[in-house]
């Protein structure tokens, strides 16, 4: 892949040319895509919304679960209480695993709302901030836990390295890493080879191998800060990886050969982001300064998911946006594990 030029390069997207899908979506902040057009997003009133090629929704409520029905900044995205369904990924059966950030577990909801746990805890201990969870080949689940503070914004104003990656296979949950910083969004290269995570906090890149059942070799892949707080993170065909980066509300990506390049600018208040920039630099973070960042095409851009028959639309969520933009990339997307 080396040897060809890279499709991204020289390529951005002017957020005047987004294109828009779905309406009066609750934090829409991990997206499923369908080969046929079908998308499903995270819900915040405790559920996943179904958007159909037409434009048709379908809410479904998780059955048996309080919904988190809080308004305001703090009370909805910082307190976190009720459900809060977070990171999605199909089951083996084409039903839904959910990380939960609101209850702190993982939740598996059939097409029809049914909701049951999957695990909620390790080793006896509470989880923290269930955030992603994907799953890869041979059907095992891997959990980022961003942080055990609660709320989570304690985190982002120490910089704690308290966030984690659990294994969950036959044998329950063990942390198979640890010491991370606002563990986000997780991704395995083709060959599964390596597991790539996003430190939200700490604003980079970590990479594992994968040995079996451990993850070795860590180290930062790409910058060491990749210019704000990475959220989302996907693999295109051509070996980039990109990443959102929350609040700033911009979308990046990072060359096989490690370069950044920037793909999409929607942030807003350029004074208010500055601000948040230097506050964590001094780690001093606080909720209201984090809740003055945003833009309005993708409010706190959070996650990308490649999508259509050609995997070359990308789908931006977001957790404080109400729809889903999206573009055609000049590059397709890696195709995710299904069912």
């Amino acid at each position: 892949m080396k040897d060809q030029q890279n499709p991204l390069i020289g390529f951005q997207i002017d957020p005047v040319d987004l294109q828009f899908i779905g309406r009066d979506l609750e934090r829409p902040e991990c997206i499923l895509a369908e080969r046929d057009g079908t998308l499903w997003s995270a819900d915040g009133r405790g559920g996943v919304m179904r958007i159909d090629p037409d434009g048709t929704q379908t809410l479904i409520l998780q059955e048996g679960l309080t919904a988190n029905t809080a308004s305001g900044f703090e009370d909805r995205l910082v307190n976190t209480r009720g459900s809060l369904p977070n990171g999605l990924t199909f089951d083996a059966n084409g039903d839904f695993l959910i990380a939960n950030f609101g209850t702190d577990r993982v939740e598996r909801m059939t097409r029809g709302g049914k909701t049951s746990v999957v695990i909620d805890n390790v080793d006896g201990q509470p989880f923290g901030k269930a955030n992603f969870v994907t799953r890869d080949s041979r059907g095992r689940l891997w959990l980022t836990v961003t942080t055990t503070m609660n709320p989570w914004t304690d985190h982002v104003k120490t910089n704690s390295r308290d966030g984690y990656i659990a294994l969950i296979d036959e044998r329950g949950a063990r942390i198979v890493a640890d010491n991370l910083c606002g563990t986000n969004e997780l991704r395995f290269d083709p060959a599964e080879e390596w597991l790539y995570v996003a430190e939200t906090t700490s604003r980079n890149i970590t990479r594992f191998r994968v040995s079996g059942d451990r993850l070795t070799d860590r180290e930062i892949y790409g910058p060491s800060n990749v210019g704000g707080f990475c959220d989302g993170i996907a693999f295109d065909a051509h070996g980039n990886l990109w990443t959102t980066l929350i609040m700033a509300d911009r979308l990046v990506a990072i060359t096989p050969e490690g370069d950044l390049l920037t793909i999409l600018d929607a942030g807003g208040d350029k004074a208010a982001l500055a601000a948040l920039d230097r506050a964590w630099e001094e780690n001093r973070v606080t909720p209201e300064l984090m809740g003055a960042c945003g833009g309005t095409a993708c409010p706190w851009m959070a996650s990308l998911t490649f999508g259509g028959q050609d995997l070359r639309r990308v789908y931006l969520g977001s957790l404080r946006g109400s729809t889903i933009p999206w573009f055609d990339a000049p590059v397709a997307g890696l195709p995710l594990i299904y069912w």
